[in-house]
């Protein structure tokens, strides 16, 4: 479960503050003013579904089918960016070649299961209306900053997280935590959220990993392996 390190370094300065009020009031932040709706829902490494993740996202509609998001350890001013989330249709999904499909997770359960919910005084017919939209779709994660061990920077590699799809997966003690924290109950979400229905051909045999771990792994590779005479240093990709 994810432990909110304390990030090394200076506490940040007076004048770095009044930089950031300057620069706040002449420069246009477009691209972050897009974000509209803050998700809460739950991630795990895509190699061991024990290590799970409170994940907040903060997500901006791209077009009608694709929405994009940011994802912080908690609503705190001090969240550490862990990750990001694309989120697309059904439609855009079964473009995709299979080698790829397997890296996106499904929604329905998510959405189903009341476990996926908007932090706050949203109304719950607003909620809802949305999310069954969401219930469709499929999202690709990947997370790059391992909170849940207590790195207090983001160290190693990026990894491909994935979503719970069926009960008995979430750890009991995370969910107890959050659905106090937020004053939300699963149980109760699940019974009005019944009525809805997951992606029009059912969930992909692909996605979710194909029902199996997957691992990012770094390896070694030479830049121009073609020309073996005049190889240039070995380098991390």
């Amino acid at each position: 479960m994810a432990t909110h390190p304390t990030v090394p370094g200076e506490p940040t300065k007076t004048g770095t503050s009044m930089l950031e009020t300057a620069t706040t009031a002449v420069q246009n932040f477009g691209p972050v003013n897009k974000i509209h709706q803050h998700l809460c829902a739950f991630h795990f490494y895509g190699h061991d579904m024990t290590r799970q993740v409170e994940a907040h996202h903060y997500c901006g509609h791209q077009n009608e089918e694709m929405r994009q998001c940011l994802i912080y350890d908690s609503p705190e001013p001090d969240a550490r960016l862990i990750g990001i989330e694309y989120i697309i249709s059904e439609n855009l999904f079964m473009t995709l070649p299979d080698t790829e499909k397997r890296m996106w997770h499904s929604h329905e359960y998510e959405v189903k299961s009341g476990v996926l919910f908007f932090p706050g005084l949203i109304p719950g017919a607003i909620q809802r209306h949305d999310l069954a939209k969401v219930a469709q779709t499929y999202g690709k994660t990947i997370h790059f900053w391992q909170v849940d061990r207590g790195d207090n920077l983001p160290l190693g590699i990026p990894q491909i997280m994935m979503a719970l799809t069926r009960d008995g997966q979430l750890n009991d003690a995370l969910a107890q935590e959050v659905q106090k924290k937020y004053n939300v109950d699963f149980d109760k979400e699940r019974e009005k959220r019944a009525y809805m229905e997951g992606p029009e051909h059912g969930i992909h045999p692909l996605a979710n990993g194909e029902g199996k771990g997957l691992r990012t792994e770094l390896r070694e590779v030479d830049c121009n392996p073609g020309a073996a005479a005049h190889a240039p240093p070995r380098v991390f990709v």
